[in-house]
């Protein structure tokens, strides 16, 4: 369990909701500011935003090693996706005295050095290092000397290379470190998911847990909080008629706020209670069954099996018992639907 601002992640505590902005502010810093404002109002425990510049991704190449063919960016060059999305480090300052006059978190992912320096210059909470970089090992030792919060996403990762990002930020003494399960695929389905490894990852590795939901619905978010994860990451836009490029698998504030609220009711009723029965589920148990009589019988009558039936409701002796009292004398008459208890009998010494 570790501490942003105040709010506890892990174990025991609700999940941590993160927004992610990355190129959804469409090169508005308004829109930027506007859509913070949204995610803090749908509930979002934090925003996130990606800290780069085109230069500090790749080489101004159009070289076939820098060239996309597939997917929803099919058709850019990296460095063209990377000018269209990016979040101007000349903004950065603003956004966070905006979060921090709204009173909702912002941390970002930096994708260099010199985007670790700027945000510890803005005193962020923590830091994500996206799939891509979880190789950088020198990228998440600088980030994590700085003794934020860690979170790490897992895409393409193998196990091997998980443990190098998670050892690499342990030798900086820095143990305040979230991976989170993803699949690197944009948008994801749910089934590539295969969220049992949320628990395989805990038992592994030691670390807190959560999910960065590629997909297009919120019910992987909630499953995976059901299984334990304590965040989910969420990319998120302002408006369902946005067409940047990451659009396709990102969610509105409204469902947004059904996202917090489904997590929220996932993890409330994923708690564990060794069977102790709530107190809304108490007045069921008179639908129990249990033994009643089945015919007016006098005083001093041996009980026999046909005199008696095992039915519901539950206002007689447990079904247990129905052998018990078999042969036993009434010391009271009895009517017909009358319950079986105790007081019927005279008490053996």
């Amino acid at each position: 369990m570790f501490e942003i601002n105040g709010c506890k992640i892990g174990k025991g505590h609700k999940p941590y909701i993160v927004a992610e902005l990355s190129a959804n502010h469409g090169g508005d810093i308004e829109r930027a500011k506007l859509s913070i404002k949204a995610a803090k109002e749908s509930g979002a425990s934090a925003v996130k935003i990606q800290s780069y510049t085109p230069d500090t991704m790749t080489l101004n190449s159009v070289k076939k090693d820098f060239l996309i063919n597939k997917g929803i960016w099919k058709g850019y060059s990296l460095y063209q996706l990377y000018e269209e999305a990016y979040t101007p480090f000349e903004w950065h300052k603003e956004l966070f005295i905006f979060a921090k006059s709204i009173d909702i978190t912002l941390f970002s992912s930096p994708f260099d050095e010199s985007a670790v320096d700027l945000l510890e210059n803005l005193n962020t909470p923590a830091y994500k290092i996206a799939s891509f970089e979880i190789t950088d090992l020198p990228l998440i030792r600088y980030a994590a000397s700085k003794q934020k919060p860690m979170f790490i996403s897992t895409g393409l990762a193998n196990i091997n290379e998980i443990k190098e990002a998670i050892n690499c930020c342990k030798a900086q003494g820095n143990n305040k470190i979230l991976i989170y399960h993803c699949i690197s695929k944009y948008p994801a389905e749910i089934l590539d998911y295969q969220l049992g490894d949320i628990n395989f990852l805990k038992k592994e590795f030691n670390v807190e847990i959560g999910l960065s939901d590629h997909t297009v619905s919120n019910l992987a978010s909630s499953l995976a909080t059901a299984l334990g994860a304590c965040s989910i990451e969420k990319h998120f836009k302002l408006d369902e008629k946005d067409c940047g490029p990451d659009s396709t698998f990102s969610i509105t504030p409204s469902q947004l706020k059904n996202l917090v609220n489904e997590c929220n009711l996932s993890y409330e009723a994923s708690k564990t209670n060794y069977l102790k029965r709530t107190d809304s589920e108490k007045e069921n148990k008179k639908f129990r069954r249990s033994i009643y009589f089945v015919k007016n019988l006098p005083k001093g009558h041996i009980l026999e099996k046909n005199d008696v039936r095992r039915i519901r409701p539950g206002y007689g002796l447990d079904p247990k018992y129905f052998d018990a009292i078999i042969g036993k004398k009434l010391i009271k008459n009895v009517e017909n639907a009358e319950p079986v208890t105790w007081k019927c009998f005279k008490k053996e010494s």
